[in-house]
């Protein structure tokens, strides 16, 4: 089984269906929403991501066939006068989990963290998402508070669209 794991080249029509098909599996997936993605949004996403310059996608392909994504954007932390990346999204299809690929993915974007010069990852994980929360601890990322006393950070949203 060959295992490749690359930087998403939004330019080249493999990896731009391949970002698409599988964010389409990951919103269709109960931790994606279980829903399918627009027609829209389909057509417009990779030109959008390729219109921004904070976007990267990483890749997995097993034996040449799309297995894992994940979606990554800059950001800046104030506190530390530094950019940071976030993980948006990290999905692997079903039938390749257990190999590794998510591992291998965010090894490559904490590579490329490094080499920006970024101060931290960041990402967001649904509470019981549980395979999910042991990979990212054991990939040294943990909840964090500010003060003790005030608890944990959490992530909320705010819906400018329905």
């Amino acid at each position: 089984m060959a295992m490749e794991v690359v930087r998403a080249d939004y330019g080249d029509p493999i990896h731009a269906a391949a970002v698409v098909e599988l964010l389409d599996a990951y919103a269709r997936d109960p931790m994606g929403g279980k829903h399918p993605l627009s027609l829209a949004v389909r057509e417009g996403l990779i030109p959008a991501l390729a219109a921004r310059p904070d976007a990267l996608s990483v890749l997995a392909f097993v034996d040449g066939a799309p297995a894992g994504l994940v979606n990554v954007f800059e950001g800046f932390s104030t506190f530390r006068c530094a950019p940071l990346l976030n993980v948006h999204d990290v999905a692997v299809l079903a039938e390749y989990r257990g190999l590794g690929l998510a591992r291998r993915m965010l090894a490559l974007v904490e590579a490329i963290a490094l080499e920006r010069g970024c101060c931290k990852l960041t990402l967001e994980v649904l509470e019981g998402n549980h395979p999910a929360k042991a990979l990212y601890r054991s990939l040294g990322f943990a909840g964090y508070a500010l003060d003790p006393e005030l608890g944990q950070a959490q992530f909320w949203e705010k819906p400018l669209q329905p």
